[in-house]
């Protein structure tokens, strides 16, 4: 039987490698491990983020929403905002469970892929 343990890398499909990783290193200052002419390796606390032209027509869709975990929502989303990054929305509580909410943001990358911040924070 197999045992999933984790989760090693996350592959997200772009339309332009050098545009996508400047986006990821500069804007979301995500550290960059290595690239080649068609991927861009990202660390992001012990997982890898991949950013990759498809090799297939199939493959060219766009990617699941990926959290980015944030310790503090709004000031993250005022930096990124700063630096030019689309947001669809401000930072909102989506959710209370006892005495934490969470709260969540979403934003474009320069493919078109939608993502999210989020945070926990005890209230």
């Amino acid at each position: 039987m197999t045992k999933i343990k984790n989760i090693g890398q996350i592959g997200v499909p772009v339309k332009d490698i050098n545009r996508a990783t400047t986006f990821y290193k500069d804007l979301l200052e995500l550290p960059l491990l290595f690239n080649t002419e068609t991927m861009a390796f990202f660390e992001c606390n012990g997982l890898r983020l991949l950013l990759s032209l498809p090799e297939q027509e199939q493959f060219a869709h766009p990617s699941s929403v990926i959290y980015f975990q944030v310790a503090d929502i709004k000031e993250s989303y005022q930096g990124l905002v700063e630096k030019g990054v689309s947001f669809i929305d401000e930072p909102h509580i989506v959710a209370k469970m006892g005495q934490t909410e969470t709260w969540m943001t979403f934003f474009k990358d320069t493919e078109d892929n939608t993502h999210a911040l989020m945070s926990e924070v005890q209230s």
